[in-house]
Order: structure tokens, then sequence, then C-alpha cells
């Protein structure tokens, strides 16, 4: 991550009506389809400065792991339940987890298929992955060069990946749909112009407020008809035995 845009994340993620929403819906499914006794143990992958913890420790006991050291502050109350460090093999916590999160965390990765590989063999049986990541390489963007993204994914070329991983996907979804010709047309600008990467703007409350709005009407709406696009792909898989057995 660009160390400028890692600095301004926790503004974002706090007031950006984007990552409001996210937020809002991946606690939508966590409610959906927690098992009665809960989740107990939650890992999640990519934490930054905790900044989900509060909201999913009504679910489970939270823990997380986070690569890059300037985006996780020593003063974070949560700071020792954070590892620091790569999300690989040298990873191996003394437990198995319930439900882990990856949100938009896959696409920064050089080797996803191991990564989802060692998330099943971090599941319990029949534990939960929760996985978002942009969605469709047509709307790349400046956005995903600033977040040095691999690659974006559509269900095709993700789904084969967590299938190998010994996991199976329960449910998924385009989201965004809205800001998918949004960014297309923005694709086309920036070619036009050839402008560089710049962070995200913080918009005005009200204009953060449409904006939450509009996601909102189309996530009631939309669901139905399974829009086969969007500028997000959500998925929710369970791992379905233990890797190194299959």
């Amino acid at each position: 991550m660009d160390p400028t845009y890692g600095a301004y994340y926790r503004k974002l993620y706090e007031t950006h009506w984007w990552w409001r929403m996210r937020e809002r819906w991946v606690l939508e499914v966590i409610r959906r389809a927690q098992p009665a006794l809960g989740w107990r143990h939650i890992l999640d992958i990519g934490c930054g400065d905790a900044l989900f913890f509060e909201p999913l420790s009504g679910f489970g006991m939270v823990e997380g792991i986070e690569p890059d050291r300037a985006l996780v502050s020593q003063h974070n109350p949560h700071r020792n339940r954070i590892t620091l460090g790569p999300f690989d093999a040298s990873f191996q916590p003394s437990k198995r987890f319930g439900l882990v999160l990856m949100l938009d965390v896959l696409e920064h990765m050089r080797d996803p298929q191991s990564a989802l590989l060692h998330v099943a063999s971090l599941l319990e049986d029949f534990g939960n992955l929760i996985l978002t990541v942009p969605a469709y390489n047509l709307v790349w963007t400046n956005h995903d060069d600033l977040n040095h993204h691999v690659t974006r994914y559509t269900k095709s070329t993700l789904f084969p990946l967590i299938r190998r991983a010994n996991l199976r996907v329960l449910e998924s979804a385009y989201w965004f749909h809205w800001t998918f010709p949004a960014k297309l047309m923005q694709r086309c600008f920036e070619k036009m112009v050839h402008s560089s990467p710049a962070n995200p703007a913080i918009l005005r409350p009200r204009m953060n407020k449409l904006l939450m709005a509009i996601c909102t009407a189309e996530h009631f709406v939309l669901p139905p008809l399974q829009v086969p696009f969007g500028t997000s792909l959500f998925v929710r898989c369970a791992r379905t035995s233990n890797p190194a057995e299959s």
C-alpha cells in the first residue's frame, strides 16, 4: 500500500461511504450465517489498525494479522491481538478459527492460491471464510495502482482458487453495481488525460449520505436479480475437510 494512502486510511474507513457500506454488508452476512454458539475465534487478515475489531467483538474473540507495520498504531488498545508480519506459512497461531475475514486483501497477493490454502488450514471444520475483492479488470483505475493491486477478480477467476483450497462456496454476489459504469468512465477519463494516482476524497457529509442511500437501495432491490457485475465481489465459503487429508 502507498505510504501516503496508508496514513489516510483510518479517516477513509471511518467516514467514507464505500467503507461504511462494506462494513454494514459484511456484518449482515456474519449475523445471518453465525452458528448457534457463535464463531468463538475470529481472524481478520489484513486488519490494519484493528478498525473492524469493535464490531466483530460481539461475535467472538477477535485477533488479526497485518503485514504493514505503518498501519498499526502502538497506542491501539487492540495492539496485543495483532500479529505483524506476512500472511504465509510462517503465521502459525496456536488455535483454529471459526471465522476468517479477508476483506480486500487477496488482490494484493502474488500467490493467492497459497494464501487460500493457508486459510483453509487455519479454519475449524466447517468454519467460514468471508472474502471481498475488487471485481473486473475492465474497471481498473489509478486507485488500483495506488493500492498496489495485482488483479481484480470475477467469479470465474476466483472460484477455482477457492475450490482448489478445499473450500466450498456457500454464497456470493457482486456488490456496488452502480459504481461499475462510473468507474468505467473514470478509467476512460484517466486514459485520456494521463492523470496520476491520488487518494480518494473525503466527501461532504450530505453527499456521503446520498451515496450511502443509493447503495442501500441497490442492496435492497437488486440481490434477487443476481446482477452479474459490480466493482466488488463478495464470497462466503466453508472448509469442508482438512486440506492435509484431501
